[in-house]
């Protein structure tokens, strides 16, 4: 028990105390394998480490270039998931080359509603 604990929290404190915990080994990212290596992908993550470095900011304000905005969770789905609507049961690799990170847990469930509509 984790009193009034985040979710985080209770996680790691329920597999701390699992059987299974001295079997388990910890990886770290170090490489986003996921992100190619183009000319915009690789200016992508130029950007994302300026802006976890601070260097992007205006009246701490982050500027998102025009080209990443979507005007709602729709757009955004028919962006990403453009060519849903063409799939044969196989093509599982087109979900593991379109996915939508999440930055809370709780919109997960919204989003994963929204696309299957």
């Amino acid at each position: 028990m984790v009193p009034k604990g985040t979710c985080q929290q209770v996680v790691a404190a329920s597999l701390c105390r699992e059987n299974l915990w001295k079997h388990i080994k910890c990886l770290h990212l170090r490489q986003n394998i996921h992100l190619g290596h183009s000319e915009a992908n690789n200016q992508h993550a130029q950007w994302l480490l300026e802006i976890s470095a601070g260097a992007t900011m205006d009246n701490n304000e982050i500027q998102v270039p025009q080209s990443m905005v979507c005007a709602n969770l729709n757009a955004l789905i028919n962006r990403i998931y453009s060519g849903i609507g063409n799939l044969r049961a196989q093509d599982d690799q087109y979900f593991l080359d379109c996915i939508i990170l999440c930055p809370r847990n709780d919109e997960v469930h919204d989003i994963n509603e929204a696309i299957l509509q």
